[in-house]
């Protein structure tokens, strides 16, 4: 059973975003940070999950995981009241785990 984390990021428009382009242009930001990190997999592709946006990442043990969780917060454009679940590949459903509030401390 492999360790999910889930990256719940609350569905805002990016402030100042021009007509005719993405209102949530941090989607595609934050597909490519995770992209980009060494110690954690993009599990599956993003999804709107109710008022959120919710990332998938594994391949890590659960404290590298919410490090990479935590730092998706640091992403330019990014809405605040980002928060992870740990779950696991078994889980039925999205939000179904440990609630952890991002940032890490």
């Amino acid at each position: 059973m492999d360790t999910i984390v889930e990256i719940h990021v609350p569905l805002r428009e990016a402030p100042g975003t021009p007509e005719g382009s993405s209102a949530f242009p941090w989607i595609d930001q934050v597909e490519d940070f995770l992209a980009e990190q060494e110690v954690a997999e993009v599990h599956d592709e993003g999804e709107e999950y109710g008022e959120a946006y919710v990332f998938f990442i594994t391949g890590a043990a659960e404290e590298d995981l919410l490090a990479v969780a935590s730092r998706v917060t640091t992403v330019p454009g990014i809405p605040s009241g980002v928060f992870a679940v740990v779950t696991n590949d078994e889980a039925e459903e999205i939000g179904r785990g440990r609630r952890v509030e991002l940032p890490l401390g």
